[in-house]
């Protein structure tokens, strides 16, 4: 049996080695990502994000017992920070679900940020299909920090789960407005500290702010190491999940797409300004001083100086020409 059918039959060390691929990039991957495609949208994916001290893993572990109790099969996706010595995933999160790393039922894999703004690795979609055509039912993501540039997740999740905690200083403003926005699901976690009433009078007041028809969104107090309210989080998970099957899955799919071709682009232009000379950017610096280019003129020829500069790379960055 090949590779390729290996994955599709659910194999783990094939699916381990199929993310690592994809994670490193090159035309390998390319070619996989492209390969995985026609076998991507049946999975249902379920975000989990909020600020540090959240309680996000422990949450998600206690999440993943329900769902275990009954016989469903779960992958759980941690993106964790960059580590600034090895450039992996710091795997914090990942020991937090140890509970679970036994169980067959489980998959379990840390996927480090590299850099990439957005609250995502940027070979999170791909590593999605993966995992979806390895016969998945259920991917969980849990995504780094929360703050209002990281909302990818609205692109590449089916539900959003938002946490926030009492205690974490102003505690709404722990959740910036861009994530707010996307949030399906609100936890009050850690609900057992001292003003989670506070916290959640606050977010019910927020939720006011957004559009009449995303208004409807729960927010539920939990505590992962007592047990309150996660029965609560599982029935509003589960009635968001349903919302999601009545839309067709080639629109779930063209979503995601929309999403993974936004951030490549965008990160095809950073790493083309990365690579510029220096005398290159102050060229463009002097022509604005003097008047000669105004700031979108100069932004033009930045980022056309930036593709030039990226295109000897794609065959190393993964980017399928």
């Amino acid at each position: 049996m090949d590779p390729f059918a290996r994955l599709r039959a659910g194999d783990r060390a094939t699916l381990a080695r199929a993310i690592s691929l994809l994670e490193s990039g090159g035309e390998k991957a390319a070619a996989l990502a492209r390969r995985l495609q026609p076998h991507a949208g049946r999975a249902q994916v379920i975000a989990f994000t909020g600020p540090p001290g959240a309680g996000k893993s422990t949450l998600l572990s206690a999440y993943i017992s329900l769902l275990r109790a009954r016989d469903e099969a779960v992958a759980v996706l941690a993106v964790d920070p960059t580590s600034p010595l090895s450039g992996g995933a710091i795997l914090g999160d990942r020991a937090r679900m140890n509970a679970h790393a036994s169980d067959p039922g489980v998959f379990i894999r840390s996927i480090a940020t590299r850099g990439h703004l957005g609250g995502l690795a940027l070979s999170i979609p791909n590593i999605l299909d993966a995992v979806d055509a390895a016969g998945w039912p259920t991917v969980i993501l849990e995504t780094v920090g929360a703050g209002q540039s990281e909302t990818e997740i609205a692109e590449i999740a089916d539900v959003k789960v938002v946490l926030n905690a009492p205690g974490l200083g102003d505690e709404v403003q722990a959740i910036k407005a861009g994530i707010l926005e996307i949030a399906d699901v609100l936890v009050v976690n850690k609900c057992d500290l001292p003003n989670a009433d506070r916290t959640t009078r606050q977010l019910r007041n927020m939720i006011e702010l957004r559009p009449p028809d995303r208004q409807a969104v729960p927010v539920i107090q939990t505590s992962a190491t007592t047990g309150k309210g996660l029965d609560q989080l599982e029935t509003a998970i589960a009635n968001a999940v349903g919302a999601v099957t009545a839309v067709p899955p080639e629109q779930r799919i063209a979503r995601r797409l929309r999403g993974q071709l936004l951030s490549q682009a965008e990160a095809v232009l950073r790493q083309g300004i990365s690579r510029l000379p220096e005398d290159g950017i102050d060229a463009l610096c002097a022509s604005l001083r003097s008047g000669e280019l105004s700031i979108a003129e100069a932004a033009m020829q930045l980022n056309r100086l930036a593709l030039q500069h990226h295109a000897p790379s794609n065959k190393d960055s993964g980017v399928d020409r």
